[in-house]
């Protein structure tokens, strides 16, 4: 899994053992907001502007996307056991 937020990864690291959250490689688009933008999960105004809202895709061995949710919502969370069913 690779968990991708504007938070630094070791908050991210924090987050996922207080959770205990295993196997998770972390990424943040602090130093590369250029990555939200591609990826169409920026939030480009408001309060909230310069972070990323959640987003959930699942790619199997083969590089095949098996499911992607794009939340309405930032304090939406995603439908988590769609994708752990796409898994």
């Amino acid at each position: 899994m690779v968990c991708v937020s504007a938070d630094l990864p070791f908050a991210t690291g924090r987050f996922c053992e207080v959770e205990a959250i295993a196997n998770v490689q972390h990424a943040s688009t602090f130093r590369s907001p250029e990555f939200a933008e591609a990826y169409g999960v920026a939030i480009p105004d408001g309060a909230l502007r310069g972070l990323t809202t959640r987003a959930v895709v699942c790619i199997n061995a083969e590089g095949v996307v098996t499911h992607s949710e794009l939340v309405a919502e930032i304090t939406d969370e995603a439908n988590y056991e769609l994708a752990l069913k796409a898994l």
